[in-house]
């Protein structure tokens, strides 16, 4: 999974593989999670922890978003760059269009997000 994101994070570009995971994109304890590629994301382990707590969502057309009430919040240097920053951004996909993420994971994904 790290290898189809060229050793990168999808939100961040932090090409420090050490500092990455492999973040489910539907948990895979689920019926619609699996262990696929395209239901995973190459991400830092600040992002990995966003994502999973749903502070970071990422839509369907893979654009991040950051929870509201964290963009309001005011704080040091890593919730400004490493997180409100990221608000808007494209993901980092892998090139082969088979790897990429799920749409439908993501959606769904997404919907959690926002409820969150």
């Amino acid at each position: 999974m790290i290898v189809a994101y060229a050793r990168a994070c999808a939100i961040c570009r932090l090409k420090h593989p050490e500092l990455l995971d492999a973040a489910h994109i539907v948990p895979d304890s689920k019926a619609t999670g699996s262990a696929d590629v395209t239901n995973g994301l190459a991400l830092c382990k600040l992002h990995h922890a966003a994502f999973d707590r749903d502070l970071v969502g990422i839509t369907a057309d893979y654009v991040v978003r950051v929870n509201r009430e964290l963009m309001r919040e005011v704080d040091g240097p890593m919730l400004k760059h490493g997180i409100q920053d990221m608000d808007g951004t494209s993901l980092y996909l892998p090139k082969q269009r088979n790897q990429q993420p799920s749409k439908e994971g993501l959606s769904t994904r997404f919907e959690q997000f926002l409820g969150g």
